[in-house]
Order: C-alpha cells, then structure tokens, then sequence
C-alpha cells in the first residue's frame, strides 16, 4: 500500500512537469512527514552521507573532460582518422561517424556530448556530399549513444555508486559489448548505404592514414590514460577522471590550440552546471532509495516476484521492459538512480551477476536515449539537424531495431559482458 502510495504521488508530480529531480524530493519529503516518524536529522544525514561517496567525484571530471574535447577539435580530428580507414566502402562518411562516435565515446563518457561533437562536423560534410539529411541523423544520433557503453561511462559510475559495485569491472564490461554494439550500428549503416548506393570516397594511402593517425593520436592517447591507469592500478576511476580532465585542458588549450584560455572560463561555467543538476538529482534520488529501504519495499518486491516462480530469463524480460518504458518518461540518470536500488535485490537473489546487471541497464539506457519522447540524443540531433523529433524517430529506426536486436544478446549471453572482466580481474 505504502509503494502505491510513494509511486502515485511520484507519477502525479512528473505529469505536472515537474523536473523528475524535485518531483523525487518532494515524493520522498511529503511522505516522511504525513506518514512516517522519521526524525527531520536522519533525512538531512542521509542526505550529506548519500553523496559523500568518493566514486561520485568522477561525474564532474569526466563531465569536463568530455566539455574540452567537444570544444578543442579533437572529435574533428578523430573524424579525419576514421575517414581515412574506412571511408573507401559503401556510406564511408557515415561508417566514418559511426567509428568516430566510437572513438570519442571511449574519451568523453557522455552520450549527448558524442552527438554534438561527432554531429555537428559530420553531418554538414555527409549533407554536401549527397547524403540525406534523415540518414546521417539516424547514424549519429544511435552511434552517440555509444557515450554511455563505452569506458568511461558516467552513467556506470551511477549504476555503481547506487549498488555499491565495482566501477573498474564495470568499465571493463563495457569494453566488448561496446565494441560489438559499434560493429552492428556500422553493419547496418554499411548495409543500407550499399542498398541506395550512396557515395564513396576515395581510398586513402596509408602514408594519408598515419598522418591522419598522427594528427589524433593526443586525443586517442587519452583512452590509454584513462583505462590503462585504471586496470594497472596507477589510479583509482575518480583519479583517472580527475587526470582525464587535466589532460583534456592541456591538449585542448596548449597542443591543438583550438580552445583560447578566455573560453576557458565559459567551459568550466558550463560543466559546472551540468555536474550540478546531476549531483542534485543523485541527492534526491539518495533520498527516494533511503524511503524506499526504510519501508522495506525492495525487499517486498523481491519476495513478491521471487514468490511468482521468476526465473532468470522471464525476471530480464520485465525489466527489459520495465526500463524501455522508463525511457520513454525519464532520461538515464533518473532512471538507473531509481530503479537500480529496487531492482538490484531481486536481481541478486535470483543469481544474477552484478556487473552483467549493470550492463544490461547501460544498454536499455541507450535505447531510451534514442526514441521519443525524452530521448536526449533525439533532441540533441534535433537542435544540429533542425529536423522535427517526429520525422527523427523515423530516421533512428533500422538503427534502432538493431540495437534492441542487441540488448536482446546482452540480455541473455552474459558472457559478452563478463568475460573481459573475469579474464583480467579473475
């Protein structure tokens, strides 16, 4: 009754469009204090010791580091590189986009950012080389969603400071379905460019490759940092954040020179907030999950669907859908930071791999990203495309259907996930 209760004033309050933050907050407040005796000093406890996690510092650095690299020309560069590799077969501009995204995702950690950095060098070329508008929007904007699955990945930190798991494993999990998931997208993309015969370029000698190589090779260097420092045990994932962000400023302002140290102050204003709308979403979805503990209903949950004879592969199943149905209201912070603490428990007691768990969430996150109607790289797209989002959601759909082609091996092979993880972690 209590959960009916939480859920309806929680539903209520988003139809008012309500920010789902302050929707969450106020869920969680006008329920403690009608209906429970919950001492005012323990809500403001668990507010200050639910974000004081030290995992949580990595959501501003990565948020800064992917500011500079949108803003310092290494997406451009990163765009020439794939050109020059596989621009030559069907649809090279678009196989180049899909590579890029792929690329740049491995250093910026954010879905939207991918889509802009990506998106607003790419589309304009593949536009004057005949393209159409609604194909290119559809290659970016599901290939940006490559952000979140590939290492880095803020929404993984999420996922790992609401579960307590491991954010090394989890960045490490990412690193095979993310490479899949790029293969696939550019499967398809190669697949109907063949079919409308849309142009190629030129081969590029390799000479034209490794100078091409050479020119991006500072803001590939950076995926080294990161994950090599991580998995050698040089810094902790916060610490690889923190030196990704430093490292982000220098090639930005001092080796490519395309960010001038008076716009300098503009990026940090700007990541500043992003970081701080997030941070105030984690604390009143911290709020949400103390509720939801303190009124037993995960485990309630837990014992309702574990009571109806559940197993593993009809338990995904809803939460599948559970989540793609999330996707279509809520956008990937909100839903991993509400949903993981209730789903976790029961996914635990019915043997489910944590990290696999967590792989599963990322990717549905994906899918909401790219349909309507809060999909954040739709709208994204939108803004560099100028294209309705209705006339978007058509474009995104082969893409689409592939990637929920995809969450369906992810779903049910583990292994995909967890094999880079067990192999170096043991």
């Amino acid at each position: 009754m209590n959960a009916m209760i939480i859920f309806i004033l929680l539903i209520v309050l988003m139809l008012t469009g309500m920010p789902i933050s302050i929707a969450l907050g106020l869920t969680v407040l006008t329920f403690l204090f009608t209906m429970t005796h919950v001492p005012i000093e323990s809500v403001a406890m668990k507010l200050f010791t639910g974000i004081e996690k030290f995992e949580i510092m990595a959501i501003p650095f990565f948020i800064l580091a992917g500011n500079f690299l949108t803003h310092g020309g290494v997406a451009r560069r990163m765009i020439n590189f794939a050109s020059s590799m596989v621009g030559h077969w069907h649809g090279g501009l678009a196989l180049a986009g899909v590579f890029a995204c792929a690329l740049f995702a491995a250093v910026s950690g954010s879905s939207p950012a991918t889509v802009v950095a990506i998106g607003s060098i790419i589309l304009p070329a593949m536009v004057k080389q005949g393209y159409p508008n609604r194909f290119g929007a559809g290659v970016i904007t599901t290939s940006g969603a490559l952000g979140i699955l590939i290492p880095p990945s803020i929404v993984m930190v999420m996922y790992s400071v609401t579960t307590n798991s491991s954010v090394g494993k989890l960045f490490m999990a990412g690193v095979v379905p993310g490479i899949l998931l790029a293969l696939l997208l550019g499967l398809t993309t190669w697949f109907l460019a063949r079919k409308e015969d849309y142009p190629r370029m030129k081969r590029a000698t390799w000479g034209e490759r490794f100078t091409a190589f050479r020119r991006s090779a500072w803001g590939l260097a950076l995926i080294v940092i990161v994950m090599g420092g991580i998995y050698s045990g040089l810094f902790t994932p916060t610490e690889a954040a923190a030196m990704a962000a430093v490292y982000a400023f220098v090639i930005a302002v001092f080796v490519y020179k395309d960010l001038k140290l008076k716009q300098v102050g503009k990026v940090l204003l700007d990541s500043a907030a992003m970081s701080a709308m997030l941070l105030y979403i984690i604390t009143n979805a911290v709020l949400f999950s103390f509720l939801m503990t303190s009124e037993n209903i995960p485990q309630a949950m837990a014992n309702w669907l574990t009571g109806m004879g559940l197993g593993q592969v009809a338990f995904l199943l809803v939460v599948n859908i559970l989540l793609l149905l999330a996707g279509n209201v809520m956008e990937p912070s909100s839903i991993v930071l509400i949903m993981a603490p209730i789903l976790f428990p029961v996914a635990t007691q019915l043997g489910i791999d944590p990290i696999h768990f967590g792989i599963l969430i990322v990717v549905n996150m994906e899918v909401g990203m790219c349909h309507p109607p809060v999909g954040l790289n739709l709208y994204v797209a939108s803004g560099i495309t100028r294209m309705g989002i209705s006339e978007l959601t058509v474009a995104v759909l082969p893409w689409l259907l592939t990637m929920l082609g995809f969450l369906a091996l992810i779903t049910y092979v583990p292994q995909i996930s967890l094999w880079l993880p067990k192999l170096v972690y043991g």
